[in-house]
């Protein structure tokens, strides 16, 4: 079962990254059925052509969940857990369910909320856990634990006081030793929305302001310069074994002098090269696999992550966030990473299945 969509402001992206994933499902040995969640935070029943129509338009737009399609319910019955179609007072086309994929991006949904759903379903489902989605999602959080896992991150400022003000912002920046240029972000979002690049002093109230429309927590980062941004694409043991899995290394490179990874960049325009697999002296290689296996440990990963790193012109690595719910669009870096390594995107799919089968939950 996918669920997909979802409140947060990347709603649209959860619904190209349902559709990849639903054309790489191995349908020989599974049976998809769908949860879309509208951006009023609706649940409705999608059928898999209805997630198949899910795409681009000729004008650009992107594909948002239909809040016109029929109310879904999910809900345990003794020891098996069933998706329903609600018409009026009745429960109909009712159909068990083995295994949850939740393809949801950022807030309410990659954040450990209907994780923690799931478990008190007592429902398997694929990727990371309750505790490792929030903290993975939280961007202060997740440097906490890298530092304390002993790997180094970027100098930063955070902003979660309750009541803050952009001044207090402003002299926090001031007294501290950051850098310029810096990254502000809002705390707790993804796929680069809301984040701006900030070159002086006088850019910094606007993109605090810009930020904080996103979270009320606000992180400022001092900016990686002169670095090669690098991202692995790291799986969870198979079920039987213990050993993290870690593709060889990918690297983003703008085309545009002074660009950044943004959201436009990820998912709408020509502006970013994956350069796959990075090009770099196989002992950096093996360095970068290794440090990015110790991010999603030090956080408690399960299933899957996208570990993004900057390597500094003198071999430092340091590690800029784990993305527990990476993209699965035609362009996403995480797929592309491991079928360079072999493993094709419907054996990808299936072996998050497998694993998430094997994990237990709470409830069962």
């Amino acid at each position: 079962m996918f669920v997909f969509g979802g409140q947060s402001s990347e709603h649209e992206i959860s619904c190209l990254t349902a559709v990849g994933v639903l054309d790489a499902l191995d349908h020989d040995r599974f049976d998809a059925h769908g949860i879309g969640i509208t951006k009023a935070g609706r649940w409705v029943r999608c059928a898999a052509e209805q997630i198949k129509a899910l795409h681009v338009d000729e004008a650009g737009n992107l594909p948002v969940v239909d809040d016109s399609l029929p109310t879904a319910v999910l809900f345990r019955d003794g020891e098996v857990v069933l998706l329903a179609t609600r018409d009026g007072d009745r429960l109909v086309d009712t159909v068990a369910v083995d295994v949850a994929f939740p393809l949801l991006h950022g807030p309410f949904g990659e954040d450990g909320t209907i994780q923690g759903y799931f478990e008190m379903l007592g429902l398997p489902y694929a990727g990371a856990g309750v505790s490792a989605s929030a903290v993975g999602m939280d961007k202060h959080l997740a440097k906490i634990a890298f530092s304390a896992a002993g790997l180094f991150v970027e100098p930063f400022v955070a902003m979660e006081e309750p009541g803050w003000t952009v001044k207090q912002a402003l002299q926090a920046v001031n007294e501290s030793p950051l850098l310029y240029p810096l990254y502000v972000k809002p705390t707790r979002g993804g796929s680069s929305v809301g984040v701006t690049r900030v070159k002086s002093p006088d850019e910094l109230a606007d993109a605090i302001e810009t930020a904080r429309r996103f979270d009320t927590h606000v992180i400022i980062e001092q900016g990686a310069v002169n670095a090669r941004e690098v991202e692995c694409s790291v799986l969870g043991p198979l079920p039987g074994t213990a050993q993290t899995r870690a593709s060889r290394p990918g690297e983003v490179i703008m085309r545009t002098k002074g660009g950044f990874y943004d959201y436009e960049a990820k998912y709408l325009a020509d502006e970013a090269e994956l350069v796959i697999p990075a090009d770099m002296p196989d002992d950096m290689a093996q360095l970068v696999r290794r440090i990015a296996i110790r991010a999603f440990e030090a956080i408690g990963g399960e299933g899957l992550s996208r570990v993004d790193s900057f390597v500094l012109a003198d071999g430092t690595v340091l590690i800029n966030e784990v993305n527990t719910m990476p993209g699965f669009t035609p362009i996403s870096m995480f797929p592309k990473l491991w079928e360079a390594d072999g493993l094709s995107y419907p054996d990808l799919i299936t072996d998050l299945i497998e694993q998430a089968l094997a994990r237990p939950v709470w409830s069962r």
